[in-house]
Protein backbone atom coordinates (compact mmCIF):
# COMPACT_ATOMS: atom_id res chain seq x y z
CA UNK A 1 0.00 0.00 0.00
CA UNK A 2 2.77 2.50 0.95
CA UNK A 3 4.52 1.34 -2.43
CA UNK A 4 1.27 2.16 -4.66
CA UNK A 5 1.11 5.73 -2.30
CA UNK A 6 4.94 6.32 -3.30
CA UNK A 7 4.21 5.34 -6.78
CA UNK A 8 1.09 8.08 -6.89
CA UNK A 9 3.09 10.68 -6.00
CA UNK A 10 6.13 10.08 -8.65
CA UNK A 11 3.14 10.11 -11.67
CA UNK A 12 1.49 13.04 -10.10
CA UNK A 13 4.94 14.88 -9.69
CA UNK A 14 6.01 13.67 -13.15
CA UNK A 15 2.17 15.17 -14.71
CA UNK A 16 2.79 18.38 -12.64
CA UNK A 17 6.30 19.04 -13.76
CA UNK A 18 5.14 18.56 -17.62
CA UNK A 19 2.30 20.76 -17.21
CA UNK A 20 4.75 23.86 -15.65
CA UNK A 21 7.33 23.07 -18.78
CA UNK A 22 4.29 23.05 -21.22
CA UNK A 23 3.03 26.32 -19.76
CA UNK A 24 6.79 28.02 -19.96
CA UNK A 25 6.97 26.84 -23.52
CA UNK A 26 3.38 28.32 -24.09
CA UNK A 27 4.43 31.35 -21.96
CA UNK A 28 7.98 31.72 -24.22
CA UNK A 29 5.90 31.50 -27.15
CA UNK A 30 3.64 34.17 -26.52
CA UNK A 31 6.28 36.76 -25.24
CA UNK A 32 7.97 39.05 -27.45
CA UNK A 33 11.22 39.91 -26.35
CA UNK A 34 12.70 43.95 -27.09
CA UNK A 35 15.47 45.38 -26.32
CA UNK A 36 13.12 49.02 -25.67
CA UNK A 37 10.08 49.62 -24.76
CA UNK A 38 8.48 53.06 -24.88
CA UNK A 39 5.05 53.58 -23.42
CA UNK A 40 3.20 56.49 -24.70
CA UNK A 41 3.03 57.99 -28.27
CA UNK A 42 3.04 61.58 -27.24
CA UNK A 43 5.97 64.22 -28.60
CA UNK A 44 8.57 63.16 -26.28
CA UNK A 45 8.21 59.34 -26.35
CA UNK A 46 7.77 59.45 -30.32
CA UNK A 47 10.76 62.09 -30.12
CA UNK A 48 12.74 58.91 -27.89
CA UNK A 49 11.64 56.33 -30.92
CA UNK A 50 12.54 58.96 -33.51
CA UNK A 51 15.88 59.59 -32.08
CA UNK A 52 17.00 55.84 -31.39
CA UNK A 53 15.75 54.79 -35.20
CA UNK A 54 17.95 57.98 -36.74
CA UNK A 55 20.95 55.92 -34.99
CA UNK A 56 22.46 53.47 -37.56
CA UNK A 57 24.31 51.78 -34.44
CA UNK A 58 21.04 51.54 -32.41
CA UNK A 59 18.66 50.61 -35.36
CA UNK A 60 21.22 48.07 -36.35
CA UNK A 61 21.66 46.22 -32.55
CA UNK A 62 18.27 46.50 -30.89
CA UNK A 63 14.57 46.40 -31.07
CA UNK A 64 12.37 48.95 -30.23
CA UNK A 65 8.65 49.30 -29.70
CA UNK A 66 6.64 52.16 -29.20
CA UNK A 67 2.65 51.70 -27.48
CA UNK A 68 0.04 53.52 -27.34
CA UNK A 69 -3.35 53.28 -26.80
CA UNK A 70 -4.49 56.03 -29.04
CA UNK A 71 -5.07 55.96 -33.01
CA UNK A 72 -1.20 57.39 -34.10
CA UNK A 73 -2.34 57.02 -38.02
CA UNK A 74 -5.18 59.71 -37.51
CA UNK A 75 -2.23 61.91 -35.94
CA UNK A 76 -0.10 60.89 -39.19
CA UNK A 77 -2.47 61.71 -41.51
CA UNK A 78 -3.49 64.85 -39.30
CA UNK A 79 -4.36 68.23 -41.51
CA UNK A 80 -5.99 71.53 -41.08
CA UNK A 81 -6.57 74.45 -43.59
CA UNK A 82 -3.98 76.49 -43.66
CA UNK A 83 -5.44 79.39 -41.71
CA UNK A 84 -6.70 77.37 -38.77
CA UNK A 85 -4.88 75.78 -35.71
CA UNK A 86 -5.19 73.75 -32.79
CA UNK A 87 -5.01 74.90 -29.45
CA UNK A 88 -2.29 72.73 -28.04
CA UNK A 89 1.34 74.35 -28.61
CA UNK A 90 4.49 74.24 -27.99
CA UNK A 91 7.42 76.77 -27.47
CA UNK A 92 10.52 74.54 -29.51
CA UNK A 93 13.82 76.50 -28.01
CA UNK A 94 16.65 76.66 -30.07
CA UNK A 95 18.98 73.60 -28.60
CA UNK A 96 15.39 71.86 -28.81
CA UNK A 97 15.27 72.16 -32.50
CA UNK A 98 18.84 72.00 -33.16
CA UNK A 99 18.23 68.34 -31.65
CA UNK A 100 15.94 67.65 -33.78
CA UNK A 101 17.57 68.75 -36.70
CA UNK A 102 20.20 66.42 -35.77
CA UNK A 103 18.00 63.32 -35.60
CA UNK A 104 16.28 63.93 -38.95
CA UNK A 105 13.08 64.55 -37.32
CA UNK A 106 12.50 68.34 -38.26
CA UNK A 107 12.63 68.01 -42.01
CA UNK A 108 8.90 66.63 -41.47
CA UNK A 109 7.62 69.31 -39.33
CA UNK A 110 5.31 71.59 -41.62
CA UNK A 111 7.60 74.80 -41.74
CA UNK A 112 4.33 77.15 -42.45
CA UNK A 113 2.81 76.04 -39.46
CA UNK A 114 5.44 77.07 -36.86
CA UNK A 115 6.36 80.67 -36.29
CA UNK A 116 9.40 82.53 -34.70
CA UNK A 117 9.24 84.07 -31.69
CA UNK A 118 11.83 87.31 -32.22
CA UNK A 119 10.52 89.28 -29.12
CA UNK A 120 9.20 88.59 -25.57
CA UNK A 121 7.22 91.20 -23.27
CA UNK A 122 6.65 90.46 -20.14
CA UNK A 123 4.99 92.71 -17.65
CA UNK A 124 2.79 92.81 -13.96
CA UNK A 125 -0.33 93.51 -13.58
CA UNK A 126 -0.24 95.76 -11.31
CA UNK A 127 2.40 98.31 -11.35
CA UNK A 128 3.10 97.73 -15.05
CA UNK A 129 6.69 97.07 -14.56
CA UNK A 130 7.94 95.46 -17.97
CA UNK A 131 10.35 93.78 -19.34
CA UNK A 132 11.10 93.13 -23.02
CA UNK A 133 13.58 90.38 -24.57
CA UNK A 134 14.69 91.07 -28.55
CA UNK A 135 16.46 88.31 -30.18
CA UNK A 136 18.35 91.31 -31.97
CA UNK A 137 20.18 91.59 -28.91
CA UNK A 138 21.93 88.84 -28.45
CA UNK A 139 25.45 88.64 -29.51
CA UNK A 140 25.98 87.67 -32.68
CA UNK A 141 28.21 84.45 -31.71
CA UNK A 142 25.17 83.15 -30.05
CA UNK A 143 22.79 83.01 -33.10
CA UNK A 144 22.83 79.74 -34.30
CA UNK A 145 23.32 79.93 -38.05
CA UNK A 146 22.30 83.98 -37.81
CA UNK A 147 19.05 83.04 -36.36
CA UNK A 148 17.89 85.74 -34.73
CA UNK A 149 15.00 84.43 -33.38
CA UNK A 150 14.66 83.19 -29.51
CA UNK A 151 12.55 80.53 -29.88
CA UNK A 152 9.50 78.67 -32.20
CA UNK A 153 6.08 77.89 -32.05
CA UNK A 154 3.97 74.92 -33.25
CA UNK A 155 1.06 73.03 -32.75
CA UNK A 156 2.10 69.82 -30.72
CA UNK A 157 0.18 67.69 -33.33
CA UNK A 158 2.68 69.28 -36.20
CA UNK A 159 5.30 67.67 -34.26
CA UNK A 160 3.94 64.24 -33.50
CA UNK A 161 2.78 64.02 -37.18
CA UNK A 162 6.29 64.80 -37.93
CA UNK A 163 7.67 62.08 -35.63
CA UNK A 164 5.55 59.29 -37.24
CA UNK A 165 6.90 60.34 -40.94
CA UNK A 166 10.12 59.83 -39.84
CA UNK A 167 9.80 56.54 -38.20
CA UNK A 168 7.82 55.77 -41.30
CA UNK A 169 11.61 55.57 -42.70
CA UNK A 170 13.49 54.02 -39.77
CA UNK A 171 13.65 50.23 -39.43
CA UNK A 172 13.80 48.86 -36.18
CA UNK A 173 11.14 50.80 -34.63
CA UNK A 174 7.63 48.81 -34.38
CA UNK A 175 4.69 50.94 -33.62
CA UNK A 176 1.83 49.28 -31.32
CA UNK A 177 -1.42 51.40 -31.48
CA UNK A 178 -4.83 51.05 -30.42
CA UNK A 179 -3.94 48.90 -27.28
CA UNK A 180 -3.15 49.81 -23.79
CA UNK A 181 -1.44 49.02 -21.36
CA UNK A 182 -2.80 46.48 -18.78
CA UNK A 183 -0.55 45.28 -16.18
CA UNK A 184 3.44 45.14 -15.80
CA UNK A 185 5.13 42.62 -13.97
CA UNK A 186 8.53 41.00 -13.61
CA UNK A 187 9.49 38.29 -15.00
CA UNK A 188 10.00 36.27 -11.99
CA UNK A 189 10.71 32.76 -13.82
CA UNK A 190 13.18 34.59 -15.83
CA UNK A 191 15.45 37.20 -16.01
CA UNK A 192 13.43 39.93 -13.89
CA UNK A 193 12.72 41.62 -17.07
CA UNK A 194 9.45 43.89 -16.82
CA UNK A 195 6.87 41.99 -18.89
CA UNK A 196 4.37 44.35 -20.47
CA UNK A 197 0.93 43.16 -20.74
CA UNK A 198 -1.37 44.32 -23.11
CA UNK A 199 -4.86 44.61 -24.04
CA UNK A 200 -4.89 42.85 -27.36
CA UNK A 201 -3.52 39.90 -25.28
CA UNK A 202 0.04 40.24 -26.41
CA UNK A 203 3.08 40.24 -23.85
CA UNK A 204 6.13 42.10 -24.44
CA UNK A 205 9.09 41.21 -22.47
CA UNK A 206 11.88 44.23 -22.39
CA UNK A 207 15.14 44.37 -21.48
CA UNK A 208 14.99 48.35 -20.74
CA UNK A 209 11.18 49.92 -19.98
CA UNK A 210 10.62 53.62 -20.66
CA UNK A 211 7.60 55.68 -18.92
CA UNK A 212 6.89 58.48 -21.24
CA UNK A 213 3.19 57.94 -20.12
CA UNK A 214 2.52 61.24 -18.66
CA UNK A 215 1.32 62.14 -14.94
CA UNK A 216 -0.73 59.33 -14.29
CA UNK A 217 2.36 57.16 -15.29
CA UNK A 218 2.08 53.13 -15.17
CA UNK A 219 5.45 52.82 -15.95
CA UNK A 220 6.40 54.83 -12.55
CA UNK A 221 3.97 53.01 -10.42
CA UNK A 222 5.25 49.79 -11.17
CA UNK A 223 8.61 50.71 -11.21
CA UNK A 224 7.62 51.96 -7.21
CA UNK A 225 8.80 55.17 -7.86
CA UNK A 226 6.89 57.78 -5.53
CA UNK A 227 6.62 61.46 -6.88
CA UNK A 228 6.17 64.65 -4.67
CA UNK A 229 4.51 67.89 -5.39
CA UNK A 230 1.23 69.66 -5.44
CA UNK A 231 -1.86 71.04 -7.43
CA UNK A 232 -1.61 74.86 -7.94
CA UNK A 233 -5.00 76.38 -7.16
CA UNK A 234 -5.58 77.16 -11.00
CA UNK A 235 -6.69 76.04 -14.27
CA UNK A 236 -4.89 76.88 -17.80
CA UNK A 237 -7.42 78.13 -20.48
CA UNK A 238 -6.43 77.45 -23.50
CA UNK A 239 -7.74 78.66 -27.20
CA UNK A 240 -7.15 79.37 -30.81
CA UNK A 241 -7.32 83.27 -31.43
CA UNK A 242 -8.02 85.04 -34.67
CA UNK A 243 -7.09 88.80 -35.21
CA UNK A 244 -6.14 91.44 -37.86
CA UNK A 245 -2.37 91.30 -38.91
CA UNK A 246 0.09 93.67 -38.02
CA UNK A 247 0.13 97.05 -40.23
CA UNK A 248 2.52 98.20 -42.72
CA UNK A 249 4.21 100.43 -39.74
CA UNK A 250 4.45 97.98 -36.99
CA UNK A 251 6.87 94.73 -36.52
CA UNK A 252 5.23 91.45 -37.79
CA UNK A 253 3.35 89.19 -35.33
CA UNK A 254 6.54 87.48 -34.06
CA UNK A 255 5.86 89.37 -30.69
CA UNK A 256 5.23 86.73 -27.30
CA UNK A 257 3.42 88.48 -24.73
CA UNK A 258 2.65 88.04 -21.32
CA UNK A 259 0.66 89.89 -17.80
CA UNK A 260 1.34 88.83 -15.15
CA UNK A 261 -2.47 89.38 -13.01
CA UNK A 262 -2.54 88.26 -9.67
CA UNK A 263 -5.05 85.45 -10.37
CA UNK A 264 -1.87 83.81 -12.54
CA UNK A 265 -0.54 84.75 -16.07
CA UNK A 266 -2.14 85.28 -19.46
CA UNK A 267 0.05 84.64 -22.28
CA UNK A 268 -0.64 85.33 -26.18
CA UNK A 269 1.86 83.35 -28.96
CA UNK A 270 2.45 84.07 -32.18
CA UNK A 271 1.18 81.13 -34.85
CA UNK A 272 1.18 83.35 -38.01
CA UNK A 273 0.43 86.85 -38.92
CA UNK A 274 -3.36 86.72 -37.79
CA UNK A 275 -3.80 83.54 -35.98
CA UNK A 276 -1.99 83.31 -32.68
CA UNK A 277 -2.59 81.23 -29.42
CA UNK A 278 -3.68 81.82 -25.40
CA UNK A 279 -3.23 80.70 -22.82
CA UNK A 280 -4.79 81.72 -19.68
CA UNK A 281 -3.88 80.81 -15.89
CA UNK A 282 -6.55 81.78 -13.62
CA UNK A 283 -8.84 80.25 -10.63
CA UNK A 284 -10.63 77.01 -11.09
CA UNK A 285 -14.22 78.84 -11.32
CA UNK A 286 -13.01 81.66 -13.09
CA UNK A 287 -11.70 79.11 -15.87
CA UNK A 288 -14.62 76.89 -16.18
CA UNK A 289 -16.76 80.02 -16.22
CA UNK A 290 -14.92 81.15 -19.09
CA UNK A 291 -15.02 78.36 -21.32
CA UNK A 292 -18.99 78.02 -20.89
CA UNK A 293 -19.32 81.88 -21.67
CA UNK A 294 -19.97 83.07 -25.73
CA UNK A 295 -16.57 83.25 -27.36
CA UNK A 296 -17.28 86.79 -27.94
CA UNK A 297 -17.35 87.20 -24.30
CA UNK A 298 -14.09 85.42 -23.79
CA UNK A 299 -12.42 87.62 -26.65
CA UNK A 300 -13.81 90.38 -24.68
CA UNK A 301 -12.31 89.48 -21.68
CA UNK A 302 -8.62 88.74 -23.24
CA UNK A 303 -8.72 92.33 -25.08
CA UNK A 304 -9.25 93.68 -21.44
CA UNK A 305 -6.77 91.24 -19.61
CA UNK A 306 -4.08 92.47 -21.72
CA UNK A 307 -5.39 96.66 -21.13
CA UNK A 308 -7.30 97.72 -18.28
CA UNK A 309 -5.84 97.83 -14.83
CA UNK A 310 -5.97 95.05 -12.35
CA UNK A 311 -8.92 96.71 -10.49
CA UNK A 312 -11.41 96.61 -13.30
CA UNK A 313 -10.00 92.98 -14.56
CA UNK A 314 -11.47 91.70 -10.77
CA UNK A 315 -14.80 93.51 -11.60
CA UNK A 316 -14.87 91.67 -14.89
CA UNK A 317 -14.18 88.56 -12.85
CA UNK A 318 -16.78 89.16 -10.75
CA UNK A 319 -19.44 90.04 -13.31
CA UNK A 320 -18.91 86.33 -14.85
CA UNK A 321 -18.71 84.47 -12.14
CA UNK A 322 -22.14 86.19 -10.61
CA UNK A 323 -23.71 85.26 -13.21
CA UNK A 324 -22.47 81.55 -13.67
CA UNK A 325 -23.63 81.44 -10.24
CA UNK A 326 -26.86 82.72 -11.36
CA UNK A 327 -26.74 79.39 -14.10
CA UNK A 328 -27.10 82.39 -16.67
CA UNK A 329 -23.70 84.30 -18.71
CA UNK A 330 -23.01 87.60 -19.12
CA UNK A 331 -23.92 89.00 -22.49
CA UNK A 332 -21.12 90.22 -24.91
CA UNK A 333 -22.77 93.66 -24.95
CA UNK A 334 -23.09 93.78 -21.63
CA UNK A 335 -19.87 92.86 -21.34
CA UNK A 336 -18.78 95.50 -24.07
CA UNK A 337 -20.50 98.33 -22.38
CA UNK A 338 -18.87 97.69 -19.41
CA UNK A 339 -15.85 97.72 -20.43
CA UNK A 340 -16.43 100.92 -22.61
CA UNK A 341 -17.12 102.52 -19.47
CA UNK A 342 -14.12 101.33 -17.41
CA UNK A 343 -12.01 102.27 -19.88
CA UNK A 344 -13.88 106.51 -19.71
CA UNK A 345 -12.94 105.79 -16.25
CA UNK A 346 -9.55 104.76 -16.39
CA UNK A 347 -9.22 107.98 -19.36
CA UNK A 348 -7.58 105.59 -21.80
CA UNK A 349 -7.34 107.63 -25.01
CA UNK A 350 -9.71 106.67 -27.52
CA UNK A 351 -6.33 107.19 -29.85
CA UNK A 352 -4.53 104.54 -27.43
CA UNK A 353 -4.33 101.11 -28.59
CA UNK A 354 -5.42 100.33 -25.10
CA UNK A 355 -8.47 101.62 -26.23
CA UNK A 356 -10.94 98.17 -27.47
CA UNK A 357 -13.55 100.23 -28.32
CA UNK A 358 -12.14 102.87 -30.96
CA UNK A 359 -10.45 102.28 -34.40
CA UNK A 360 -7.64 100.28 -33.41
CA UNK A 361 -8.24 97.97 -35.95
CA UNK A 362 -8.11 100.23 -39.01
CA UNK A 363 -5.18 100.76 -41.22
CA UNK A 364 -3.18 103.90 -41.19
CA UNK A 365 -0.39 104.89 -38.74
CA UNK A 366 -0.97 102.60 -35.88
CA UNK A 367 -0.66 104.58 -32.06
CA UNK A 368 2.82 104.46 -30.37
CA UNK A 369 1.92 102.19 -27.97
CA UNK A 370 0.84 99.50 -30.41
CA UNK A 371 3.33 97.17 -29.86
CA UNK A 372 3.36 97.14 -26.26
CA UNK A 373 -0.10 94.83 -26.25
CA UNK A 374 -1.04 92.32 -28.34
CA UNK A 375 -3.51 92.75 -31.53
CA UNK A 376 -7.25 92.86 -30.65
CA UNK A 377 -8.77 89.79 -30.68
CA UNK A 378 -11.69 89.57 -33.03
CA UNK A 379 -13.16 85.67 -32.88
CA UNK A 380 -11.77 83.00 -31.16
CA UNK A 381 -11.90 79.70 -33.68
CA UNK A 382 -14.66 77.41 -33.15
CA UNK A 383 -13.82 73.63 -30.63
CA UNK A 384 -10.49 74.97 -28.94
CA UNK A 385 -11.51 76.63 -26.06
CA UNK A 386 -10.81 74.03 -23.26
CA UNK A 387 -9.12 74.15 -19.97
CA UNK A 388 -6.58 71.54 -18.26
CA UNK A 389 -5.05 71.91 -14.33
CA UNK A 390 -1.97 72.89 -13.03
CA UNK A 391 0.44 71.05 -11.22
CA UNK A 392 4.11 70.75 -9.98
CA UNK A 393 5.24 67.47 -9.64
CA UNK A 394 9.10 65.56 -9.72
CA UNK A 395 9.44 62.23 -9.65
CA UNK A 396 12.00 60.99 -6.82
CA UNK A 397 14.18 59.38 -9.20
CA UNK A 398 14.29 59.12 -12.35
CA UNK A 399 15.28 54.94 -12.56
CA UNK A 400 13.71 51.96 -11.09
CA UNK A 401 15.52 49.60 -8.54
CA UNK A 402 15.11 46.51 -6.99
CA UNK A 403 11.77 45.01 -8.64
CA UNK A 404 11.13 47.62 -10.11
CA UNK A 405 14.58 48.04 -11.77
CA UNK A 406 15.10 48.42 -16.16
CA UNK A 407 12.79 51.27 -15.98
CA UNK A 408 13.46 54.80 -16.95
CA UNK A 409 11.17 57.35 -16.69
CA UNK A 410 11.16 60.95 -19.36
CA UNK A 411 9.05 63.81 -19.71
CA UNK A 412 5.71 64.44 -18.04
CA UNK A 413 5.98 61.04 -16.16
CA UNK A 414 8.97 62.40 -14.22
CA UNK A 415 8.28 65.90 -14.18
CA UNK A 416 5.59 68.27 -14.71
CA UNK A 417 5.61 72.20 -14.12
CA UNK A 418 3.76 75.46 -14.54
CA UNK A 419 3.19 76.53 -18.43
CA UNK A 420 4.45 80.43 -18.01
CA UNK A 421 7.90 80.08 -19.05
CA UNK A 422 6.73 77.99 -22.08
CA UNK A 423 9.80 75.04 -21.14
CA UNK A 424 7.79 71.99 -20.23
CA UNK A 425 8.20 69.98 -23.60
CA UNK A 426 11.70 71.09 -24.07
CA UNK A 427 12.79 69.47 -20.55
CA UNK A 428 11.59 66.17 -22.18
CA UNK A 429 13.61 66.89 -25.13
CA UNK A 430 16.20 67.46 -23.17
CA UNK A 431 15.69 64.17 -20.97
CA UNK A 432 15.31 62.32 -24.88
CA UNK A 433 18.72 63.53 -25.72
CA UNK A 434 20.03 62.47 -23.21
CA UNK A 435 18.65 59.02 -22.95
CA UNK A 436 19.53 58.64 -26.82
CA UNK A 437 22.97 59.62 -25.92
CA UNK A 438 23.35 57.18 -22.69
CA UNK A 439 22.00 54.20 -25.07
CA UNK A 440 24.41 54.80 -27.80
CA UNK A 441 27.22 54.98 -25.37
CA UNK A 442 26.45 51.83 -23.98
CA UNK A 443 25.85 49.77 -27.08
CA UNK A 444 29.01 51.25 -28.31
CA UNK A 445 31.01 49.91 -25.17
CA UNK A 446 29.20 46.58 -25.79
CA UNK A 447 27.05 47.13 -22.12
CA UNK A 448 23.55 46.61 -20.97
CA UNK A 449 21.55 49.11 -21.73
CA UNK A 450 19.05 48.48 -18.99
CA UNK A 451 21.14 48.13 -16.08
CA UNK A 452 21.28 50.97 -13.64
CA UNK A 453 24.83 51.67 -14.39
CA UNK A 454 23.69 52.62 -18.42
CA UNK A 455 21.28 54.52 -16.91
CA UNK A 456 22.92 56.38 -14.56
CA UNK A 457 24.47 59.10 -15.79
CA UNK A 458 21.29 60.00 -17.73
CA UNK A 459 19.88 60.42 -14.17
CA UNK A 460 22.87 62.42 -12.71
CA UNK A 461 22.32 64.88 -15.86
CA UNK A 462 18.89 65.24 -16.20
CA UNK A 463 17.78 65.31 -12.29
CA UNK A 464 19.40 68.40 -11.30
CA UNK A 465 18.80 70.49 -14.82
CA UNK A 466 15.50 69.94 -14.63
CA UNK A 467 15.10 70.93 -10.81
CA UNK A 468 16.75 73.99 -11.18
CA UNK A 469 14.16 75.32 -13.62
CA UNK A 470 11.27 73.81 -12.35
CA UNK A 471 11.64 75.56 -9.09
CA UNK A 472 12.78 78.95 -10.17
CA UNK A 473 9.43 78.46 -12.31
CA UNK A 474 7.42 77.83 -8.99
CA UNK A 475 9.08 80.43 -7.18
CA UNK A 476 8.14 83.28 -9.95
CA UNK A 477 4.62 82.03 -9.69
CA UNK A 478 4.15 82.29 -6.20
CA UNK A 479 6.10 85.81 -6.24
CA UNK A 480 3.65 87.26 -9.00
CA UNK A 481 0.66 85.77 -7.13
CA UNK A 482 1.19 88.35 -4.34
CA UNK A 483 -0.78 91.96 -4.11
CA UNK A 484 1.22 93.13 -0.79
CA UNK A 485 2.46 96.51 -1.60
CA UNK A 486 5.94 95.85 -0.16
CA UNK A 487 6.08 92.44 -2.55
CA UNK A 488 4.91 94.33 -5.81
CA UNK A 489 7.18 97.06 -4.90
CA UNK A 490 10.33 94.96 -4.95
CA UNK A 491 9.16 93.07 -7.62
CA UNK A 492 8.90 95.29 -9.89
CA UNK A 493 11.52 97.37 -8.65
CA UNK A 494 13.73 94.29 -9.71
CA UNK A 495 12.22 93.72 -13.03
CA UNK A 496 12.46 97.45 -14.42
CA UNK A 497 16.36 97.13 -13.06
CA UNK A 498 16.91 93.96 -14.85
CA UNK A 499 15.30 95.36 -17.77
CA UNK A 500 18.22 98.15 -18.20
CA UNK A 501 21.20 95.11 -17.61
CA UNK A 502 21.41 94.41 -21.47
CA UNK A 503 24.26 91.66 -20.71
CA UNK A 504 21.97 89.91 -17.84
CA UNK A 505 19.04 89.98 -20.39
CA UNK A 506 21.18 88.47 -23.09
CA UNK A 507 22.30 85.53 -20.60
CA UNK A 508 18.57 85.32 -19.51
CA UNK A 509 17.48 84.90 -23.70
CA UNK A 510 20.18 82.68 -24.30
CA UNK A 511 18.97 80.05 -21.97
CA UNK A 512 15.33 80.47 -22.61
CA UNK A 513 16.03 79.81 -25.91
CA UNK A 514 18.03 76.74 -25.41
CA UNK A 515 21.58 78.52 -26.04
CA UNK A 516 23.36 77.63 -23.18
CA UNK A 517 26.90 77.93 -22.00
CA UNK A 518 26.39 74.41 -20.88
CA UNK A 519 27.06 75.27 -17.26
CA UNK A 520 24.04 76.36 -16.59
CA UNK A 521 24.78 79.63 -14.57
CA UNK A 522 21.71 81.75 -16.22
CA UNK A 523 19.54 79.17 -14.62
CA UNK A 524 21.31 79.92 -11.32
CA UNK A 525 21.09 83.56 -11.82
CA UNK A 526 17.86 83.45 -12.25
CA UNK A 527 17.34 81.22 -9.78
CA UNK A 528 19.43 83.10 -6.93
CA UNK A 529 17.39 86.29 -8.02
CA UNK A 530 14.13 84.74 -7.30
CA UNK A 531 15.50 82.98 -4.23
CA UNK A 532 16.11 87.17 -3.14
CA UNK A 533 13.29 88.64 -3.68
CA UNK A 534 11.52 85.26 -1.86
CA UNK A 535 13.45 86.49 1.20
CA UNK A 536 12.33 90.08 0.63
CA UNK A 537 8.77 88.75 0.33
CA UNK A 538 8.91 87.00 3.67
CA UNK A 539 11.04 90.13 4.89
CA UNK A 540 8.25 92.41 3.74
CA UNK A 541 5.34 89.75 5.23
CA UNK A 542 7.14 90.49 8.66
CA UNK A 543 7.87 94.03 8.54
CA UNK A 544 4.22 94.62 7.54
CA UNK A 545 2.98 91.97 10.59
CA UNK A 546 5.20 94.02 12.88
CA UNK A 547 4.19 97.64 12.17
CA UNK A 548 0.44 96.16 12.51
CA UNK A 549 1.07 95.24 15.56
CA UNK A 550 2.77 98.02 16.42
CA UNK A 551 -0.03 100.54 15.42
CA UNK A 552 -2.63 97.71 17.65
CA UNK A 553 -0.45 98.63 20.46
CA UNK A 554 -0.99 102.22 20.20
Amino acid sequence: MASMTTLSKRVLCRISCQRKALCRAFSTESIQDKDVVIVGGGPVGLALASALGSNPLVRESIKVALIDAGDLSKIRDWSLPADTFSNRVSSITNTSRSFLEDIGAWAYVDGSRTSAIREMQVWDGISDARIIFDAAELPSAASAAGSSEMARLTENLNLQRAFLRHLENSQGVQLLQKVKVESIRPDVEGNGWPLVHLSDGTTIRARLLVGADGFNSPVRSYAGISSYGWSYDTQAVVATLNHAPRGAFEKPNHTAYQRFLPTGPIAFLPLSPTVSSLVWATRPRHAAALCKSDPAVLASMINAAYRLPDVSIRYLHDRILEADAAGQSLSHEALSDEISFRERSHAISKYSAYATTTSALSGGIPPSDAESIPPLVTSIQADTIASFPLRYSHAEAYLGEGAGSRTVLVGDAAHTMHPLAGQGLNLGLGDIECLARCIAQTLRHGGDIGSYTALRPYASERYFENHKVMASVDKLHRLYASTLEPIVWARSVGLEVLNELDTVKAALMMEAGGRSTGSGWEWNLLARGVEGLATGLSAARMLRERIGSASFLR
